[in-house]
């Protein structure tokens, strides 16, 4: 039973192994750049032209301009004489559209992208994490090396993560401007202010590309210069899970 065991252990070893090495040799140096490159061009949905283009700071009406089963269509109100009357209720013009192209195509890029490189991370600190040797005293450098590499892929995946989240954080920013909008629409500034938010968030999506490109630069070289110390960190002792 043991020996199955150890030959299921080293069989995972194996395939991560060739999984973790494979990804910064190939994966890592990843199109972005190219992506990146294509943004000058009008075409590519994060030009700077689709910012004002995409923004639409008409109010709406609501969806549907009938009163709902919940709510009468006349209500009474007292009057100084202890009388009442009646009066029909209106809905404002209560809505704002969604930036439809920040959500339909620059966001789900930046998802995409973001959530790739969080899996490749994931991938490869298990194999470095796998290489790691039994503790024990000295010659420890290899073994410093790893934990620093591994440092780096924890931080690596944080920025990805962080990168994943700012389509919520656009959302939640953008709906407090439109609230404004709706609640006072004579007041322009709340116009330009949502304008200028979708401006922003387009050149923000554009660093975020460029931010996960560097991310992948910065790991790859990290991993080719110190490849042969994680593979083996001590020379003199075999890498094992035990």
């Amino acid at each position: 039973m043991e020996k199955d065991l150890n030959n299921k252990i080293e069989d995972f070893r194996s395939k991560v192994t060739q999984a973790g090495e494979e990804i910064p040799l190939t994966r890592f140096p990843s199109g972005l750049t190219e992506l990146i490159q294509t943004t000058n061009n009008p075409e590519s949905p994060f030009h700077i032209s689709h910012a004002v283009q995409a923004t639409d700071t008409t109010i709406y009406p609501p969806p549907s301009a009938l009163p709902t089963v919940d709510e009468p269509k006349f209500k009474k109100r007292k009057l100084e004489n202890n009388t009442t009357d009646t009066m029909q209720c209106t809905r404002s013009a209560s809505h704002v559209s969604a930036n439809k192209h920040m959500v339909e195509k620059v966001h789900g890029i930046v998802k995409k992208e973001s959530e790739e490189l969080a899996a490749y991370i994931d991938q490869v600190k298990l194999w470095v994490t796998l290489t790691l040797p039994k503790i024990e005293d000295g010659d420890n450098f290899g073994v410093q090396i790893q934990e620093e590499v591994l440092g780096e892929l924890h931080r690596g995946q944080e920025s990805a993560y962080n990168i994943r989240d700012a389509s919520r954080q656009d959302y939640i920013a953008r709906a407090k401007i439109c609230s404004k909008l709706i609640k006072y629409p004579n007041i322009e500034d709340y116009k330009l202010a949502l304008i200028e938010h979708d401006n922003k968030q387009l050149y923000l999506a554009r660093q975020h590309l460029c931010d996960l490109r560097n991310v992948y630069a910065v790991l790859t070289d990290l991993i080719h210069k110190n490849i042969s110390k994680i593979r083996a960190p001590k020379a003199n002792n075999s890498v094992g899970l035990y």
